[in-house]
């Protein structure tokens, strides 16, 4: 008999140890769409940042121009890292529209 698994920080634990054989209900991790969506968010928080300290050097309000290049690369490093996963999504979800039932 297959016992549910989930993924709780780093290691795996089973929910039914952890309370006695009873799973809780309420505790129940976020959706694959609510973590994808808020990952989401967060590039886009980024690439608003980014462009902030673009604007900021451009009128001369920040004369670090050290702090404006790390917020870009930040920017571009999440941006490309979220198109890397889009991908990987994309290929697995084309290779189970594949598969035979």
């Amino acid at each position: 008999m297959m016992e549910d698994i989930r993924i709780k920080g780093v290691g795996l634990t089973d929910p039914k140890m952890e309370t006695g054989g009873l799973a809780k209900t309420e505790d129940v991790s976020p959706s694959f769409a609510h973590t994808l969506k808020e990952s989401i968010e967060k590039v886009n928080h980024l690439q608003m940042e980014a462009d902030h300290a673009i604007q900021d050097m451009a009128v001369g309000g920040q004369q670090n121009i050290h702090q404006t290049m790390i917020a870009m690369e930040k920017a571009s490093v999440s941006f490309q890292l979220m198109m890397q996963v889009r991908n990987k999504i994309i290929t697995a979800y084309e290779e189970m529209t594949r598969m035979q039932i």
